[in-house]
């Protein structure tokens, strides 16, 4: 039996990562400044229209928009093709298998596969298929919200990504 305790060179690797450099403070102001206004938007569209369990994987979108908007995940085509294809397949399991803890755990992870195949990888996505399946919202309101809100996070990030000391975004549309 073998006492040598010396890591792997796999987990040598692993173990001499280093976590990201800073944000500088204007871009961190910048950029919570810009996810309070529009989060703040968005759930008073959801509180009107009492979607209110919409605002969680909208803010995690906002955050990934604001925070890191060079990501492809943060991409226009991944934010708005994600949380709609999302939502379609979530409607699909809730048609098939009805609203249930079991049934929302399916469709978040078909979300994530239809999103990898898609091309359209963007993560707070799968939230949407689980709110689906949980809540049941009428589907063309719940789309017609999800759609709007999509595009005023990509509306948002556009506007707070024009000054010259704040990240250039999107770096792609389509």
């Amino acid at each position: 039996m073998s006492t040598d305790t010396t890591p792997r060179p796999a987990a040598r690797r692993l173990l001499a990562g280093r976590a990201p450099a800073p944000a500088g403070h204007r871009h961190a102001l910048h950029a919570t400044t810009s996810v309070i206004s529009v989060l703040l938007l968005l759930a008073a569209t959801g509180a009107v229209l009492h979607e209110p369990l919409l605002i969680p994987p909208l803010a995690a979108s906002a955050a990934l928009v604001h925070s890191t908007p060079q990501l492809p995940l943060a991409q226009p085509r991944s934010l708005i093709g994600g949380h709609l294809l999302s939502a379609l397949g979530g409607y699909l399991v809730l048609a098939c298998f009805g609203s249930s803890t079991w049934a929302a755990a399916l469709a978040g992870g078909l979300a994530l596969g239809t999103m990898m195949i898609t091309r359209t990888p963007h993560s707070p996505a799968a939230a949407t298929a689980v709110i689906v399946v949980l809540q049941s919202p009428a589907p063309l309101r719940f789309l017609t919200l999800l759609l709007t809100a999509t595009l005023l996070l990509v509306s948002a990030g556009t506007i707070t990504g024009l000054p010259k000391h704040a990240p250039r975004y999107p770096v792609y549309w389509w």
